[in-house]
């Protein structure tokens, strides 16, 4: 998997929602277990934290991406909503993959 991260603003794209995508299982796989059977809320407070970072800048991203008209309002709405469906990340990942060529 090579991205050119600093030309490409499709491989930023793509980075940033892998990202957010690992985060976002992290999240729910094993910071919400902690909290809710273990007792420990103390990782879903950094792991949110993280993850909502990792969020804003996908969002980032996709605004970069829509301005510089890489992809259309209908893709980064799909993009988006991927973003909080758990593993839809890397299945886009092909997709974006191929616009990027």
């Amino acid at each position: 998997m090579s991205l050119d991260l600093k030309h490409s603003a499709i491989d930023r794209l793509r980075l940033a929602s892998g990202l957010d995508g690992v985060s976002y299982l992290v999240l729910l796989g094993i910071a919400m277990p902690l909290k809710y059977l273990a007792g420990e809320p103390l990782a879903v407070r950094i792991v949110g934290s993280v993850h909502g970072f990792l969020f804003l800048s996908l969002c980032a991203c996709l605004l970069e991406v829509l301005v510089r008209k890489k992809l259309s309002f209908g893709w980064c709405a799909i993009v988006f909503l991927c973003s909080v469906i758990p593993f839809a990340p890397f299945f886009l990942d092909r997709k974006l993959r191929g616009m990027a060529r």
